[in-house]
């Protein structure tokens, strides 16, 4: 990670947040990794779903992996692997799971990334969703690697 200062952006609705993902999902390479946070309801799973579906076609059936923990789909370009480590109890399982494969295959999106304790992710962008209760508009941080700076246009 560099120091630089994040991108903000403000999604005043669901609808933009998705939007955004679009815009992220037409800049992903094979090896990048994106992970998500946010609390319960932020929007990580609408984010990751729209990114899913315009990659893989919106056709595609994109259920959360809150219970099964991974869950991947085919693109023309790249498998993505969407995971979702909410029930992850230690960052063990993750050689469990395919986690590691997962990194080489194609595109990464993590959910819930707090419970990789001190895994070292590559080509990553983090993204931190927070969202006002009352207005439901989000503020979107993206805290790009050295890789994601240029195709962000920073």
């Amino acid at each position: 990670m560099n120091a630089r200062l994040p991108i903000i952006e403000i999604c005043r609705t669901l609808d933009e947040t998705k939007a955004l993902a679009v815009r992220i999902a037409n800049l992903v390479r094979p090896g990048d990794v994106i992970t998500l946070k946010g609390t319960l309801g932020a929007g990580k799973s609408e984010f990751a779903r729209a990114f899913i579906k315009h990659l893989a076609g919106t056709h595609t059936v994109v259920p959360s992996p809150t219970f099964t923990i991974l869950e991947q789909y085919e693109t023309p370009s790249f498998m993505v692997s969407h995971f979702d480590l909410y029930r992850l109890e230690s960052p063990e399982e993750l050689a469990e799971i395919g986690f590691e494969e997962a990194l080489q295959s194609g595109v990464t999106l993590i959910e819930w990334p707090e419970r990789l304790g001190t895994y070292s992710l590559p080509h990553l962008l983090e993204i931190v969703i927070e969202v006002d209760a009352k207005t439901e508009i989000r503020k979107v941080e993206l805290k790009p690697s050295d890789t994601w700076l240029v195709r962000l246009g920073t």
